[in-house]
């Protein structure tokens, strides 16, 4: 069997080599009890150091693809191991199945990556793409969106660093690209033409605290996020609402101390993320336990998302799964 190493590629050569002998493993071309290269041989051929080789050796005795014989070399096992492959490795076996059938058929590579990319352009989106610069209101974002929709939701810079190398074609493919409305102007710049992308509307404030309104002026409330803007909003919206600037306490989750003293405080209110950490999730728990006569520790989770923005994505998803030809 003939290996190969992409040095510019993002995964290393150690799981390269670990794929490339999987994948041989799976479609017959190492057969079982065949003698791999040796260590020393490869990292020869390749110019890659011999200990490379060795850890995706051990890897692959790890997962009981090869065995180690002292003295001998590694083999392929006679036994493939059971089990279900990962997703990863089921894909990547698709994948190398459909590149080998076409190298039979006599299509050169650049002909496979144009029909591909085609179709590609053709399958309906299968998750949402937050394009937000700022990571912290992206996470929360994220978490917002993933409370309404079952499609996956990533998110990315505007330069598309997170889970994709550029704001492009590999970034975009399959993706419901969408963004704040502060934002709008600049990630359609940054977007390929043509390409679509939903504006989010953000929640009207006075209406996400109707219930806790009139406020209370003894109360003592805290607002809690790991995001500045939330907290800046926080201040001017509370304060807006009715509640005396000399109640609200503002804590930043980045810095260290920042839950001293929150159960003491007649409310929280915080972010989705920041929600979930341990501190707050186990303070809302409390106030659940204690019930309605006791409101001190009460967690209150301001969405920052209009819920005609969160309605507008779940349509979309339910659209998009539609089967064809129904109406």
């Amino acid at each position: 069997m003939r290996f190969w190493f992409a040095r510019n590629s993002e995964v290393s050569i150690r799981e390269q080599l670990v794929t490339q002998v999987v994948l041989g493993i799976l479609s017959g071309d190492l057969r079982p009890g065949e003698r791999l290269p040796s260590t020393r041989e490869l990292a020869r051929r390749f110019n890659v150091h011999s200990n490379t080789i060795s850890a995706a050796y051990r890897q692959l005795e790890h997962g009981r693809w090869v065995e180690l014989r002292r003295g001998s070399g590694v083999y392929v096992r006679k036994r493939k191991p059971r089990g279900p492959l990962t997703p990863a490795l089921a894909l990547d076996h698709l994948i190398a199945n459909l590149l080998h059938s076409a190298h039979e058929q006599g299509a050169d590579l650049p002909a496979v990556r144009a029909r591909l990319r085609r179709w590609l352009r053709l399958q309906p989106p299968d998750h949402f793409l937050v394009v937000e610069p700022d990571q912290e209101l992206r996470e929360i974002v994220m978490a917002e969106i993933r409370q309404v929709v079952t499609f996956p939701v990533s998110g990315c810079d505007l330069d598309g660093s997170g889970p994709a190398s550029q704001l492009g074609e590999v970034a975009l493919s399959g993706a419901i690209t969408v963004a704040l409305p502060h934002k709008e102007a600049v990630v359609r710049k940054a977007l390929p033409g043509g390409t679509e992308l939903l504006t989010l509307r953000l929640r009207s404030v006075p209406a996400s605290l109707a219930e806790w309104l009139p406020a209370r002026p003894e109360a003592l409330v805290a607002v809690v996020s790991r995001l500045p803007e939330f907290l800046k909003l926080g201040r001017t919206m509370m304060e807006a609402a009715g509640f005396h600037p000399d109640g609200l306490v503002f804590r930043d989750a980045r810095a260290p101390g920042w839950d001293r003293g929150l159960s003491q405080m007649a409310a929280v209110v915080t972010d989705m993320v920041t929600a979930q950490n341990s501190a707050i999730a186990s303070l809302g728990q409390r106030a659940r336990t204690a019930g309605a006569k006791n409101t001190l520790g009460r967690v209150i989770v301001f969405s920052l998302l209009a819920e005609s923005s969160l309605e507008e994505l779940r349509s979309y998803e339910a659209f998009i799964r539609r089967p064809a030809g129904s109406e």
